[in-house]
């Protein structure tokens, strides 16, 4: 554990120009600490629910331990200089950021970091799913992540992926029965717009089913670079409702972020081999993601055969 003037020393007094980003529970910043790079959460404990949500993330991160989960360094439970309550959690630092910043580049950041080609958004998208499949399935009881999305999705160095943002997990205990499922509910589950399960809004329990629903919103604008939150998603028509309706009508290459064709592995309009199986991966993930994102829970694919979909999707396109 490190102290409030080891945080502080870290961030430079907690300075913008090592700011990172900011959730619904605190703040994230760059720091260094004994000559390593950290990425170091502050939680705003003025905030209503924070002081639950660090207690919440360190329980979840205590008991994972998997390649494509974030891995926490350290934490600080201590008093600031005013002499208030001060949590932090401190993680290793993603140099290359969020998902949500590859998907989404404002000009200055496509020429620094460059796009996505389609096999990166296929390892991605196998390594995100494994992390799932291993909270959902690995983990005894259960742990369900609730804020799957891409700005929670964070990249490495090399391009794998770090599954993060824990604060509103929610472990399912063994045995759970009615009342402590409605318990569960009960507690505010909150996700994030677009990416929250319509179950959820009806008060209903939380389960795996609502990360799979997560899931395929996620990977759908992985695939096709749409936000749930877009503009054009109004009058009932959605993200998910958009992707089924290319998946049915076979054009699912008009809806594929054009940034994937910026690349060599499938730019090439000549190469009719590559534009075929660029065309299949993409109506078999489009495929995948609509069943992920069902409506109703019970149509959901399981994320374990959502996992097992993925791997055969990508080695199909790599083979």
């Amino acid at each position: 554990m490190v102290s409030y003037n080891d945080i502080l020393k870290a961030t430079d007094g907690f300075s913008e120009a090592n700011l990172l980003g900011k959730g619904r529970y605190g703040t994230v910043y760059k720091g260094t600490l004994e000559n390593f790079a950290a990425a170091v959460k502050v939680f705003n404990l003025q905030q209503s629910g924070s002081y639950k949500s660090f207690l919440d993330e360190c329980e979840a991160l205590r008991r994972v331990r998997h390649r494509c989960l974030v891995k926490i360094i350290t934490c600080c439970s201590s008093i600031n200089h005013q002499g208030q309550d001060f949590r932090a959690l401190v993680f290793e630092l993603m140099p290359n950021f969020s998902l949500d910043r590859w998907i989404h580049p404002d000009i200055e950041s496509q020429n620094r970091m460059g796009t996505l080609s389609l096999s990166q958004r296929l390892d991605i998208a196998v390594d995100l799913v494994d992390a799932i499949d291993y909270l959902h399935n690995g983990c005894q009881p259960s742990i369900i992540h609730c804020d799957l999305k891409p700005s929670n999705i964070l990249l490495t160095e090399d391009m794998r992926t770090r599954v993060g943002d824990f604060g509103i997990a929610r472990i399912l205990k063994e045995a759970a029965s009615e009342a402590s499922a409605s318990s569960l509910s009960s507690m505010g589950i909150r996700g994030s717009i677009g990416y929250v399960a319509p179950e959820y809004g009806e008060g209903l329990p939380v389960s795996t089913y609502g990360d799979v629903y997560s899931l395929g919103i996620t990977l759908i604008e992985m695939f096709t670079g749409r936000c749930p939150t877009d503009d054009m998603f109004r009058d009932g028509l959605t993200l998910q409702y958009f992707a089924e309706a290319a998946g049915l009508s076979g054009n699912v290459m008009e809806i594929a972020d054009s940034n994937i064709w910026l690349h060599d592995e499938a730019n090439d309009s000549t190469d009719t081999e590559n534009i075929s199986r660029a065309k299949e991966c993409l109506a078999a993930i489009i495929q995948l993601c609509v069943l992920c994102s069902k409506q109703l829970p019970r149509e959901r694919m399981s994320t374990s055969d959502a996992a097992a979909e993925m791997h055969a999707i990508r080695d199909a396109y790599l083979s």
